[in-house]
């Protein structure tokens, strides 16, 4: 597979991510774009690894770069801005050293919410938006992530996981895994973003990050009165319909507002339907890069879009 680890040092901070190097010169695409993949919240790179493998093995033509988001993963966990501006401009940041201007931003969870951030802070490196669970487009999410806004919520992540904890649930995935299918992998993600917090300066950042994002009413952080902005700007929407964390039906509603996106539902699957169908994600993934010609926005496109699209304003040339 023609993935690689890196590391960059970007504003004094470690970055990781992996980068696919599709074999030169088979099936160029016609356009530019690199496809960049976003993990969640206390995930990392790692939740792209099927797809990755999957688009190896199709010698998919692209090359693709999967960071680990700061606070995340492999890369550095400072004292500082875990929001989701913060974030874009990290994503816009380490595209721009690594010399790509044209992107297919895929975000899941948090990661989509980033992605939207992204799209709507630099929308002339955006040639097409892949949402995949997205947070950022309605108020309800799961109960865990409501549950951040609670005086202790870190003491009580610092005292509940732990060897005992993680091990019971690697317990329950393994079972999983061995009962075979989509669930095997659902588990081992869900486990794998628990592992994480057993990092200090992870769960440190998780909590910063979810109560940035958060509160017990739900998300706070919403894109749904500027969705309009990705009028011209090709979309496509991939959800769980039994997502116990971001509920269908935010898919659902951004498809709507968003004439001309394009929405894939994967039937009874939950939050990370990338990994528990890796397959299935390739075809859609590559139909919709063939079947689109991605967005080239300048200051002028966004600026039509914003006098012509506002509601209850009066607009002046």
């Amino acid at each position: 597979m023609n993935v690689a680890a890196r590391d960059v040092n970007l504003h004094g901070h470690d970055i990781r991510f992996w980068e696919y190097v599709p074999d030169p010169p088979s099936g160029q695409p016609e356009d530019e774009d690199v496809l960049v993949l976003i993990h969640g919240i206390a995930g990392s790179g790692q939740t792209w690894e099927p797809l990755l493998a999957e688009l190896a093995r199709r010698r998919f033509p692209r090359r693709v770069l999967v960071p680990d988001l700061l606070g995340h993963g492999e890369s550095a966990k400072p004292r500082g801005d875990y929001g989701l501006g913060a974030f874009a401009s990290g994503i816009r940041d380490l595209a721009l050293l690594e010399g790509h201007r044209h992107l297919t931003v895929v975000g899941h969870s948090l990661g989509g919410g980033v992605a939207l951030q992204f799209a709507y802070q630099f929308p002339e490196l955006v040639g097409r938006l892949v949402l995949v669970d997205s947070g950022g487009l309605g108020p309800q999410v799961g109960l865990p992530l409501r549950a951040t806004a609670l005086p202790g919520a870190k003491l009580f992540l610092d005292l509940t996981v732990n060897r005992l904890t993680l091990g019971a649930a690697r317990a329950v995935a393994g079972l999983a895994r061995r009962l075979g299918g989509k669930l095997g992998a659902e588990s081992k993600e869900l486990v794998r973003h628990l592992a994480s917090l057993a990092d200090a300066g992870r769960r440190a950042a998780f909590v910063v990050t979810a109560r940035g994002l958060i509160d017990l009413r739900g998300q706070r952080a919403s894109a749904t009165d500027r969705l309009y902005l990705a009028e011209a700007m090709p979309t496509l929407i991939v959800w769980g319909t039994k997502d116990p964390i971001i509920p269908v039906k935010h898919g659902i509603r951004a498809a709507e507002a968003m004439p001309g996106s394009r929405l894939e539902l994967f039937e009874n699957m939950k939050h990370f339907p990338h990994a528990a169908d890796p397959q299935r994600f390739a075809d859609i993934l590559e139909e919709f890069l063939a079947k689109t010609t991605p967005a080239r926005l300048d200051i002028e496109d966004m600026r039509s879009l914003v006098v012509t699209g506002a509601p209850d304003r009066e607009h002046k040339p």
